[in-house]
Protein backbone atom coordinates (compact mmCIF):
# COMPACT_ATOMS: atom_id res chain seq x y z
CA UNK A 1 0.00 0.00 0.00
CA UNK A 2 1.38 3.50 -1.04
CA UNK A 3 -0.41 6.44 0.47
CA UNK A 4 0.09 9.73 -1.95
CA UNK A 5 -1.96 13.00 -1.58
CA UNK A 6 -4.49 13.59 -4.57
CA UNK A 7 -1.70 15.67 -6.42
CA UNK A 8 1.00 13.29 -6.00
CA UNK A 9 -1.90 10.69 -7.47
CA UNK A 10 -2.39 12.98 -10.18
CA UNK A 11 1.65 13.56 -10.97
CA UNK A 12 2.22 9.63 -11.27
CA UNK A 13 -1.48 8.90 -12.52
CA UNK A 14 -2.69 11.69 -14.96
CA UNK A 15 -6.17 11.97 -13.38
CA UNK A 16 -6.77 15.19 -11.95
CA UNK A 17 -7.32 15.96 -8.28
CA UNK A 18 -10.66 16.95 -8.66
CA UNK A 19 -11.98 13.40 -10.32
CA UNK A 20 -10.10 12.18 -7.57
CA UNK A 21 -11.87 13.76 -5.04
CA UNK A 22 -15.52 12.86 -7.13
CA UNK A 23 -14.08 8.95 -6.93
CA UNK A 24 -14.04 9.60 -3.14
CA UNK A 25 -17.30 10.65 -2.44
CA UNK A 26 -18.63 8.38 -5.05
CA UNK A 27 -16.90 5.37 -3.06
CA UNK A 28 -14.92 4.23 -6.34
CA UNK A 29 -12.11 4.61 -4.28
CA UNK A 30 -11.05 4.44 -0.65
CA UNK A 31 -9.98 7.40 2.22
CA UNK A 32 -7.09 6.41 3.93
CA UNK A 33 -7.60 9.69 6.16
CA UNK A 34 -5.25 12.32 6.25
CA UNK A 35 -1.67 13.71 6.03
CA UNK A 36 -0.21 16.04 8.77
CA UNK A 37 -0.79 19.10 6.20
CA UNK A 38 -4.43 17.96 6.43
CA UNK A 39 -4.15 16.16 2.72
CA UNK A 40 -6.28 13.68 1.82
CA UNK A 41 -4.91 10.27 1.56
CA UNK A 42 -5.28 7.32 -1.08
CA UNK A 43 -3.61 4.07 -2.16
CA UNK A 44 -1.78 4.65 -5.44
CA UNK A 45 -2.25 0.94 -6.14
CA UNK A 46 -5.82 1.31 -6.13
CA UNK A 47 -5.77 3.95 -9.25
CA UNK A 48 -5.87 3.11 -12.85
CA UNK A 49 -3.09 4.73 -14.54
CA UNK A 50 -4.12 7.05 -17.21
CA UNK A 51 -2.19 6.53 -20.79
CA UNK A 52 -1.89 9.59 -22.91
CA UNK A 53 -2.82 9.31 -26.33
CA UNK A 54 -0.34 10.94 -28.50
CA UNK A 55 -2.93 12.52 -31.43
Amino acid sequence: MTLVDLYAAHAATGIRPGTLRVWLHRGKITHHGHDRHGRTLVDLEELPTATVNAA
